[in-house]
């Protein structure tokens, strides 16, 4: 678009100053038509571009100010060529008036367009170095050529264009953002400016021919060029910035020999011609060397400047070098170093003497050269040139000749020519690494105890399973216990214990067995021993953690239950885990401080007992849940007084089980209150069906020490004896001898609660517990069962002596006496003579359904009538 504007009027200006090159037209009116019209075209188009810019620079004038003066130099120059055709007398000096104005506003222009020039001193520099060049040739030109005979006219025009000139060429040469179109405006002034100075020079000559318009034609197509480039530039604000280091433009200064070496040239050319200089000559001279002089100032003023830069960023640099925290190093080709930053001292202690000299190998531990001389090589072969730095972790000898763990980037400078080497910058990483140590230990050990975790645990056993032929085993330990202690005496007794605990098991051990805790109340004990030697450390360590532990204000005891496996039993180190877990878990279902080995029963124990967990819940329910009657019978008339209901779970699968395995089930998953209360209820329904109006028969159930001492129970017992109608005193309530140790006080109040309703207890197998007899005067029992080791034992010497003074004191105690488990007639005979009114066993009458149970008693009273 812009091009279709500037082509016609240009073309007109140039048929027109052709037509007076060939004698159609008068010489002046062409030249003044065609230089004339162009100008005011270039005008135009310039002061429109002029005030595009300075809209789009917000109204800020010194965005557009190169094309307005290039527009004002365009109009210049049609002055200029109007004025002979208008002017009547001494034209020529208006001629030189206007082409001096045409070129300074050409200057002004070239040196203001965007990107021709970025700060006022560099502009200054470029004027002076334009003028300097100008006023150079302007004094070669007078020397060496007939100018002597110019008039001051034609010298001050042609001193005009040639500074003009010089100074738009310097300008335009060094334009960096808009390049082409300041050139094309600069070439297009300079054209402009020598063509004007040709016709000025002919007007003074009087030449008034074709010529003349010849000559015009540059200058029409010098001023189209500047319409052109001028009108080429961004109308967005350019951003004048002198983006060059002054090194850089510093460069440029021994250029400013040129001009003086072109006035030597030509003065020694005059002198050996002419021999003299006349005062034209002389004030060109003075004027050229003024300029070149000022010029030189600047220089002097720019490298001053230059050079307190250079400082400043010199003791930058120190000070940024000296306060790094990474040591640098400078190395040849040969890696030795040959400079050391001052850091070095303070970081690593290391003087320069020291380090200075020396190949880098020499620094860096033995075992460590070969990787650091790998990468060192990789980087002087060429392999990080396009890439980060290469890493070298190493130890460094520092100047106390302590080795440190540090990591260096290597990087290759060898293409730089101020440096000219392998850059190594050294950092200090030892607290780092020492960190990372730390913690790389604490992820493998537990921060309450100090042991191993389950993490290191899991590791060693991997390694342990990988040596050829490593025989070993895994204890699993399992306290019982800490939950109470956590609740009644604090979290921090509990801490405290594990902590003991933990002292405890390490104690034990030897140098190659490893003990970890696996988490909350479970431990571990990785030995390379066998099963012998396992089986005895894991026995020993039961044994250790049952003794009390006194600490500051309290004494607390713990159980625990050890699982055991072989290393080799399992195919990979979790299954080991999982087998020695499983004999663990069989241990504490089969009671408290327990060693059990991991085989394949304990296996099939484990999934028999989950599925019973399970499967008893809706045992009741589905009609499952049965009891038989055991009588307890006279010893000496053979006639029953009493039963005693045992509870049975008969299994659609697996039959019968008995109390022994579902009483602890039930307490595991919480229904032991809600077995009692149906073998209660069942029970006393029973008995009442029985009962016939005997009102002596009774009914005895065993209860727990924990049901016993459960809120609400006498009350519960109350209520069934009401529903069943039912004296009180045809029930008792059995208690184990080896329970009544748990909690003495309260089961003495519990039984005392049911004594006031009527109901009687029992004490039962008394004498296999550890219950001294001093607690026969505490308990409030009625009934005192002996455990059948007391009437089954003949061949010891005291047994007889032992089981009459157990009956005896009984019977002071007012106590009924029961002999169970009486399975001959030998031991029916000896609990007889031995004073017990009542026996219970096999040999009298076996447990039976309540069916049988009914017949049986049928049947005694049948005999007895």
């Amino acid at each position: 678009m812009a091009s279709t504007r500037f082509y016609p009027v240009p073309s007109a200006a140039a048929l027109v100053l052709v037509a007076g090159v060939a004698g159609l037209i008068d010489p002046l009116p062409a030249l003044a038509a065609g230089v004339g019209v162009t100008a005011l075209w270039a005008f135009v188009l310039l002061a429109w571009k002029s005030f595009r810019m300075h809209q789009a620079a917000g109204g800020v004038f010194a965005e557009c100010r190169g094309a307005g003066f290039v527009s004002l130099g365009a109009v210049c120059a049609g002055f200029t060529a109007v004025v002979p055709l208008v002017v009547d007398g001494p034209a020529t000096r208006i001629v030189t008036v206007g082409q001096g104005l045409s070129a300074l506003f050409f200057i002004l222009g070239a040196m203001l367009l965007p990107g021709a020039s970025a700060s006022m001193p560099v502009r200054l520099r470029r004027a002076f170095d334009g003028v300097g060049l100008g006023i150079s040739l302007a004094f070669a030109a007078w020397l060496i050529t007939p100018m002597s005979d110019s008039t001051p006219t034609e010298l001050g025009s042609t001193l005009c264009s040639a500074a003009g000139v010089a100074i738009v060429a310097v300008s335009v040469v060094r334009s960096r953002p808009y390049r082409r179109a300041v050139l094309i405006c600069g070439v297009g002034a300079v054209v402009a400016q020598i063509g004007m100075c040709v016709i000025a020079n002919l007007l003074s000559f009087g030449h008034l021919g074709p010529l003349v318009p010849l000559f015009a034609l540059p200058v029409v197509a010098g001023l189209a060029m500047s319409a052109y480039g001028g009108t080429r530039g961004s109308t967005t604000p350019p951003v004048y910035a002198d983006t060059r280091e002054p090194d850089q433009y510093l460069t440029g200064y021994p250029l400013l020999a040129v001009p003086a070496a072109i006035g030597v040239m030509a003065a020694a050319y005059h002198l050996i011609t002419v021999g003299w200089f006349d005062p034209v000559a002389v004030a060109l001279g003075l004027t050229m060397v003024g300029i070149l002089s000022l010029r030189e100032l600047l220089v002097v003023s720019d490298i001053r400047r230059y050079a307190g830069r250079l400082k400043t960023k010199e003791a930058h640099f120190r000070s940024l070098v000296a306060g790094a925290t990474d040591l640098t190093l400078v190395l040849n080709e040969d890696l030795v170093v040959t400079w050391q930053s001052p850091a070095a001292a303070r970081l690593f202690g290391l003087e320069e003497d020291e380090v200075v000299g020396r190949n880098f190998r020499e620094l860096i531990h033995p075992d460590d050269v070969a990787e650091a001389q790998q990468v060192i090589h990789s980087v002087i072969e060429g392999g990080h040139e396009d890439g980060p730095p290469a890493l070298v972790s190493a130890r460094l000898k520092d100047g106390q000749k302590a080795w440190r763990d540090t990591e260096s980037t290597v990087s290759d400078q060898r293409s730089v020519p101020e440096v000219a080497a392998l850059v190594v910058h050294v950092r200090d990483v030892g607290e780092r690494r020492q960190l990372e140590r730390k913690l790389h230990r604490m992820s493998y050990t537990d921060q309450l105890t100090g042991l191993a975790n389950r993490r290191a645990l899991m590791r060693d056993l991997l390694e342990y399973r990988r040596r050829p032929g490593q025989q070993g085993t895994l204890l699993v330990i399992d306290l019982h216990g800490l939950a109470e202690i956590n609740d009644s005496k604090g979290r921090e007794t509990g801490d405290a214990v594990l902590i003991e605990v933990g002292r405890r098991i390490r104690g034990l051990l030897g140098d190659e067995d490893m003990a970890a805790r696996l988490g909350g109340d479970e431990f571990a004990v990785l030995t390379a021993d066998g099963a012998v030697l396992a089986y005895a450390l894991a026995t020993r360590i039961v044994t250790l953690l049952m003794e009390p532990y006194q600490l500051p204000g309290v004494i607390v005891e713990l159980h625990t239950s050890v699982g055991l496996a072989e290393l080799a039993g399992g195919a990979d180190s979790d299954e080991v885990m999982r087998h020695a877990d499983l004999a663990r878990s069989r241990a504490r279902q089969l009671g408290r401080d327990r060693v059990e080995w991991y085989d394949t029963d304990v296996e099939i124990q484990l999934h028999r007992r989950m599925d019973l967990e399970q499967q008893l819940l809706d045992a009741a329910d589905n009609g499952e849940l049965d009891l038989v009657y055991q009588p307890v019978v006279g010893l000496r008339d053979r006639q029953p007084v009493g039963v005693e209901a045992l509870l049975r779970w008969r299994h659609p699968k697996l039959g019968t089980i008995m109390p022994a395995e579902l009483l602890p089930i039930a307490r595991a998953v919480g229904i032991a209150a809600e077995l009692d209360d149906w073998v209660l209820d069942t029970a006393c329904h029973q008995l009442n069906n029985w009962a016939g109006g005997e009102s002596d028969f009774w009914l005895s159930v065993n209860v727990s020490p924990k049901e016993l001492l459960a809120a609400g129970f006498a009350a519960r017992v109350e209520k069934i004896l009401r529903r069943h109608h039912l004296p009180p005193e045809r029930l008792v309530v059995e208690v184990a001898e080896t329970w009544i140790a748990e909690d003495v006080p309260a089961i003495v109040a519990s039984l005392a609660g049911l004594r006031k309703l009527g109901v009687r207890a029992a004490l039962d197998d008394f004498g296999a517990g550890h219950a001294s007899l001093s607690h026969l005067r505490r308990l409030p029992v009625d009934v005192l069962k002996l455990d059948r080791v007391l009437v089954n034992t003949p061949t010891e010497a005291n047994s007889a002596a032992v089981l009459g003074v157990v009956v005896s004191l009984g019977k002071r105690l007012g106590l009924e006496i029961v002999a169970k488990g009486l399975e001959t007639d030998e031991e029916i005979t000896r609990a007889r003579e031995a004073g017990c009114l009542y026996g219970q066993g096999f040999a009298l009458a076996r447990p039976a359904p309540a069916e049988r149970i009914e017949a049986y008693l049928e049947s005694h009273r049948a005999s007895q009538s």
